[in-house]
């Protein structure tokens, strides 16, 4: 398979948190090359290292691989700011090199444009009621504490992987509507943007379909799903999971990915 992208795409890596992939992110980027790397938000989980996070060392081994991707490979790499990682507000925008750090962005790839951000600046809870999303990020910390148990146990009797969280999600009708209002939602701020697509995160759930002739592009998360958004050379975009990689000697690897429905974009090379 392909290991040589235009474009990639992580979001929801959450580093400072247990139950943050760490390692697993620095392998997968050892995986690939690209010439442009997209960090949408919820990169460092600020809200949990001001209480019971904490910093180890395998999170900085992940800015350590995208500096060196950045300085061997030229690769450009856009932060974007998230809910968790807001303390980025204060030194917002910021250019150093082939490392910019913004609120949103503007992708202009194969004749199409795509309107990149994390997603929490059109959810409500997180912007206008922020103590309830304290406690419901509460809620999900201990919801991959269980997580972590669950599939210990599972593991233990030759089990695959197990995720609460995306089954409680599928299964309650609330947080279906909202995912679905999310989604709407999004793909109308593209539509005001003048966009053929958006690329977003926030809500851990990598998804890629299109939304009333909008493509709705969400790049899941690295605590749960382990999934990256990623653009071959010819403006085709496809979901990486990296529980379904082979890791071999030889750097070469297996994945299933997702083709999007409509392949055919012109080349353009442009951040705005």
């Amino acid at each position: 398979m392909e290991t040589n992208f235009k474009t990639i795409v992580l979001s929801d890596i959450h580093l400072g948190t247990k139950g943050s992939k760490a390692k697993e992110v620095v392998r997968f980027l050892k995986q690939y090359q690209c010439e442009n790397l997209i960090l949408n938000g919820d990169i460092i989980d600020g809200w949990q290292l001001k209480k019971s996070g904490s910093w180890k060392r395998k999170h900085t081994r992940v800015f350590n691989r995208v500096l060196k991707m950045i300085d061997c490979d030229r690769t450009r790499v856009f932060y974007l700011r998230g809910n968790h990682d807001d303390f980025l507000d204060q030194v917002l925008p910021l250019e150093i090199g082939n490392l910019s750090i913004r609120k949103d962005l503007v992708y202009e790839s194969m004749g199409k444009k795509y309107f990149i951000t994390h997603g929490d600046v059109f959810d409500n809870i997180t912007t206008n009621l922020r103590w309830i999303a304290y406690l419901g990020d509460m809620g999900y910390t201990f919801l991959l504490w269980l997580n972590t148990r669950v599939n210990h146990y599972r593991r233990k009797r030759g089990l695959p992987y197990y995720s609460l969280s995306q089954y409680l999600k599928s299964k309650v009708k609330s947080a279906v509507s909202y995912i679905d209002g999310f989604e709407t939602e999004l793909c109308k701020i593209a539509r005001s943007k003048g966009c053929d697509g958006i690329i977003c995160g926030h809500i851990h759930k990598a998804e890629m379909r299109t939304i009333d002739g909008i493509e709705y592009l969400n790049s899941g998360d690295w605590v749960e799903s382990l999934s990256a958004l990623a653009e071959d050379h010819a403006g085709n975009w496809q979901l990486i999971y990296y529980n379904e990689l082979d890791f071999r000697k030889d750097r070469q690897q297996e994945s299933k990915v997702v083709p999007l429905q409509k392949p055919a974009f012109s080349q353009m090379d442009t951040f705005s």
